[in-house]
């Protein structure tokens, strides 16, 4: 049997370790307490999130006991990693709305009742925000060196631009992570931070204090960032950020994110993102280089993700609704699945009570488009004469045809579409 690290390893996601052969010790020889922290900057996580998270879920799996730390107070100052200009200050009302969502969010991830591995969720600003200033600089600030913190990748880099440069306020952010992991250490016995590449310096920086205050060892591990193989940022669509709040992004287009990824992304995404083992996602990448139209991969790396953040109902209605768009059988779908539709499933329109000409509404879409690249009202009509054109589901050949509330599926809707792959949607407000 690999150990837990071996086997991170083998998934992609170990970018540093800090002591590894005395951390392997260590996690082979006990239960150990494991965090990673999230710092509210939302109302929901998005799925670059789920990098660490699911990194708390395999330490748990494998034995041990995750803390889902919620930054109510490191989300009032914002971590500099990452990061090439100042955060917005978000105010003290909205950062905790935001932890209240996270933390129900996130929880849904961990197993709370399992014995003595059983995940704990915690708040930051339970311990920060009582912290007097003379404290925090005489008790905790004096284990700082300057030199070593500007050394830092996360801080150094924004030292040397001078376009931006770094306030106190995110210089001080290492600090206040640093004594989360301290807190943690004294109450939940807590040896392990997990993170992502970028937070190393403030990682490291965390294990140091513990070291000086507590006169105890702790260790680190970062999971590598996400990228794309075209170079393009991972976890972003046309739509913008893939959030797992399916009132954000719905389950529908949750599942098309990852159904549609490359060949060359979708099996390190397997690796990463999912709990499948070695030998199956093998299978797939082998099914893949022999029939890579079958996208037997993307479908299910969709299904796996979806699933999990989404539930199996979820996950049932987004391949539904993929199937009777893929069919043409608009007809079939309910109201809710319309409701994600119209959420952020298709570009849409919304109406209010008027009602549009269908070659109005190929225009205004630019479904009308020539093979020229222009759009006309004389290439809508001629869509519509030679059948191209469908509203829901059905073939329209009437280029005097209108949509109104009267003839729209649930008095609302409208799904117009030329050939097997544009759709456009139409909503009666």
């Amino acid at each position: 049997m690999k150990n837990l690290l071996d086997q991170l390893r083998d998934r992609e996601l170990i970018a540093q370790v800090s002591n590894e052969d005395e951390l392997a010790q260590h996690l082979s020889s006990g239960v150990r307490t494991v965090y990673a922290g999230f710092d509210p900057t939302s109302d929901s996580l998005q799925i670059g999130n789920l990098v660490p998270l699911l990194g708390l879920r395999r330490f748990q799996l494998a034995g041990h006991r995750p803390v889902l730390l919620v930054g109510g107070a490191t989300g009032m100052i914002g971590d500099p990693g990452g990061r090439d200009s100042e955060r917005e200050l978000k105010s003290a009302e909205e950062v905790r709305g935001n932890v209240a969502w996270i933390r129900q969010q996130a929880s849904r991830f961990l197993d709370f009742d399992c014995g003595e591995n059983a995940a704990i969720v915690v708040n930051n600003m339970d311990w920060t925000e009582n912290l007097g200033v003379i404290e925090f600089l005489r008790d905790i600030g004096k284990h700082f060196s300057i030199n070593a913190m500007i050394s830092k990748e996360s801080v150094r880099r924004r030292v040397e631009d001078d376009s931006t440069g770094i306030s106190y306020t995110e210089f001080s952010y290492m600090i206040l992570q640093s004594y989360d992991f301290v807190i943690l250490n004294r109450r939940y016995g807590c040896t392990i931070q997990l993170g992502g590449s970028e937070q190393w310096g403030n990682i490291t920086a965390g294990l140091d204090l513990i070291r000086r205050m507590e006169g105890k060892q702790a260790y680190a591990v970062t999971f590598p960032l996400v990228t794309r193989a075209d170079g393009a940022k991972f976890g972003k669509s046309a739509g913008g950020a893939i959030w797992l709040d399916p009132e954000k992004t719905s389950p529908y287009s949750f599942y098309q994110f990852w159904r549609n990824c490359s060949d060359d992304d979708v099996i390190g995404y397997l690796k990463i993102f999912t709990f499948l083992d070695s030998t199956e996602i093998e299978g797939l990448r082998i099914a893949m280089e022999q029939d890579p139209g079958l996208r037997a991969s993307q479908i299910k790396l969709a299904e796996e993700l979806t699933r999990l953040v989404h539930g199996e109902e979820g996950l049932a209605t987004a391949i539904r609704i993929s199937n009777a768009m893929f069919t043409n059988a608009i007809g079939s779908l309910a109201e809710n699945d319309l409701m994600q539709l119209a959420l952020d499933g298709l570009p849409a329109t919304r109406l209010g009570d008027r009602e549009i000409m269908l070659t109005d509404l190929l225009v205004a879409s630019g479904l009308a488009v020539t093979p020229r690249g222009e759009i006309t009202l004389g290439q809508a009509r001629k869509l519509i004469k030679s059948n191209a054109v469908s509203v829901n589901g059905e073939k329209i050949i009437d280029d005097s045809f209108v949509l109104n509330r009267e003839n729209s599926l649930y008095g609302r809707f409208q799904i117009v579409q030329r050939g097997k792959r544009n759709h456009h949607l139409l909503v009666f407000d």
